[in-house]
């Protein structure tokens, strides 16, 4: 069951809303599944509206590349400073999180100059240092991102987050930051558990887990093995754009695991996961949710000493992401 001090507004708001959800507390909500769910539903939406731009960010390597150039951008802005995204201040970022090789980070902002997805700065003061900005699509891609996660911390706990983000002007550029610092400085999302970590480095990966998780069928928690709607292996590699070879190599390990299976021949039947794969999907969902609740509590309630922890991993005094604003 939630933990009893959060139990008075689960099902309606109360006077004690703000003081944030934790990684432990999500993770226990009785209705969790049900509600990742739909929002694995909504990301495979916004994931069908520009697939290309879904499919830049769909390694977590990547999407954390996003997350840096996305609040190096927000910060400089804040600061009334523009061209605060240069490829050496993203390097140096890059570098000091360790997400990935400075050629790796090289070759994802050429990709994100090359689809439209950055662009120059135009009329920069200092043109040798050639300042870049995101373009409106990535933009708009990132607030449809955070606006699904903050619905389904309101379907957890009863708030109005989301029409509190969408009343506010350019909430995004202040959130999303916070959002960073908080990914890049948990362990837990960036050492994902077995299943997770399998799917986290393949093209496509999170859409993939998405398409598993939106295909199930509501059943008793703790079934061992849960159908989901993935029958061809063929099919789904031709819409996620995807080598069949490389994604049936990949559902093979996770099959070695124990986390999917097929109910007859293996590709040509239906897909069931595992509990133990549902459940690691679910609580990587929970420290992510939680990372985001942290950070709108400390954008819209700081003020109201109502700030929370996310969880044991989450940034609360941590070292902020580089750039012009610090």
């Amino acid at each position: 069951m939630f933990m009893s001090r959060r139990h008075a507004y689960l099902t309606a708001p109360s006077p004690v809303q703000g003081l944030g959800l934790t990684a432990g507390e999500i993770a226990a909500h009785p209705a969790l599944h049900r509600y990742i769910r739909q929002q694995a539903q909504l990301l495979l939406h916004a994931y069908e509206g520009n697939p290309r731009l879904s499919s830049v960010f769909a390694t977590q390597q990547r999407w954390l590349m996003g997350h840096i150039a996305l609040a190096l951008h927000f910060r400089a802005a804040a600061a009334g400073q523009s061209g605060g995204l240069t490829a050496a201040r993203f390097f140096d970022d890059v570098a000091t999180h360790e997400v990935a090789s400075r050629n790796t980070a090289d070759a994802f902002i050429k990709e994100m100059l090359q689809y439209g997805y950055a662009q120059p700065v135009m009329g920069a003061a200092d043109k040798r240092v050639r300042p870049l900005e995101p373009t409106q699509a990535s933009i708009d891609a990132v607030h449809g991102w955070m606006a699904i996660h903050l619905a389904t911390l309101d379907k957890l706990d009863g708030d109005c987050r989301v029409a509190t983000y969408l009343g506010a002007p350019d909430a995004i550029a202040d959130l999303q930051p916070l959002v960073a610092d908080g990914l890049l400085c948990s362990r837990r999302i960036r050492e994902p558990e077995r299943t997770f970590s399998l799917f986290t480095w393949l093209d496509n990966g999170g859409v993939v887990m998405e398409w598993l998780i939106s295909g199930i069928e509501e059943r008793e928690a703790g079934a061992a093995r849960v159908p989901t709607g993935v029958v061809s292996i063929a099919a789904l590699a031709d819409w996620l754009k995807l080598s069949r070879t490389h994604l049936a190599r990949k559902l093979r390990e996770a099959e070695e695991m124990g986390s999917i299976g097929w109910e007859g021949k293996r590709g040509r039947s239906v897909m069931w996961v595992s509990d133990g794969f549902r459940r690691e999907y679910a609580r990587a969902q929970a420290v992510k949710l939680a990372i985001i609740d942290e950070a709108f509590n400390a954008r819209f309630r700081s003020n109201a000493g109502q700030t929370a922890g996310a969880a044991k991993d989450s940034p609360k005094n941590s070292q902020r992401l580089g750039g012009p604003s610090n």
